[in-house]
């Protein structure tokens, strides 16, 4: 399977938080802060419950508050619509942690 091309990737882009960036047209990044590093090792933990489920991992990095998540295909070097369907679905996560924090 090809990545996807940019209209492709324009279409799905709609579909998900206009936080996420377009990196060297293969990469989908976002970054998370949070209140505690409690909270952000929480989250993601929510998202790796995620991401097994969908056995699609997202490239994960955590500076103390902060998350980084980067979304590929690394088997097609580029982006596929399991990419944004987990991105998607990270948004929901990022959505209930505004709305209802874990207790630190």
């Amino acid at each position: 399977m090809p990545p996807m091309n940019p209209a492709e990737v324009r279409r799905y882009r709609k579909e998900i938080n206009s936080a996420w960036t377009l990196v060297d047209r293969a990469t989908l990044s976002r970054a998370f802060a949070f209140p505690s590093f409690r909270t952000a090792i929480a989250f993601v933990t929510a998202v790796a419950e995620v991401a097994e489920h969908e056995n699609h991992h997202p490239d994960i990095h955590i500076f103390y508050q902060s998350v980084q998540l980067d979304l590929s295909t690394h088997a097609i070097k580029g982006l596929s619509q399991n990419d944004f369907i987990l991105a998607k679905k990270i948004d929901l996560i990022e959505e209930k942690f505004r709305k209802s924090p874990p207790i630190p």
